[in-house]
């Protein structure tokens, strides 16, 4: 049986960002998220794992396309605080610079929030927000 090769699997360090092109919007108010995840072995092709971070967690399922570059298609569902999240996420694998020194394995990407929740502040968080994302290795 072919399984999810070794460079993928293990804990990524996850944040994502808001689409703002303002030049002068405060870093911090650009934040969409943040976790961890964890890339688990799955069949040639699929993508399985979890996204997690305090109080809330997402299962991960989709695919991986091994093109170049490598491409991650998956969706995280879960429930926190008691309503369901699902969002979608698009990834890339960055391939490493020749010249690079002390390189730390990539994945970038694109999100989107699939369906409406509750959001901290009371209100909710709407459905089709869309977002950047990166992930760093930390095995």
């Amino acid at each position: 049986m072919i399984i999810t090769p070794d460079f993928l699997l293990g804990k990524w360090t996850y944040r994502s960002f808001l689409s703002n092109p303002d030049m002068n919007a405060d870093f911090n108010s650009l934040e969409f998220g943040r976790g961890n995840i964890r890339i688990d072995t799955g069949p040639l092709n699929a993508f399985i794992g979890l996204i997690y971070g305090d109080g809330w967690q997402l299962a991960l399922q989709g695919s991986t396309n091994f093109g170049n570059p490598i491409t991650l298609r998956f969706q995280g569902k879960g429930i926190v605080s008691g309503e369901e999240w699902i969002y979608d996420y698009e990834g890339y694998v960055v391939n490493p610079w020749p010249n690079g020194i002390a390189q730390i394995s990539a994945i970038v990407g694109t999100i989107v929030r699939t369906i409406p929740h509750s959001s901290g502040s009371g209100g909710t968080a709407p459905a089709g927000v869309v977002a950047q994302w990166i992930a760093v290795k930390q095995d």
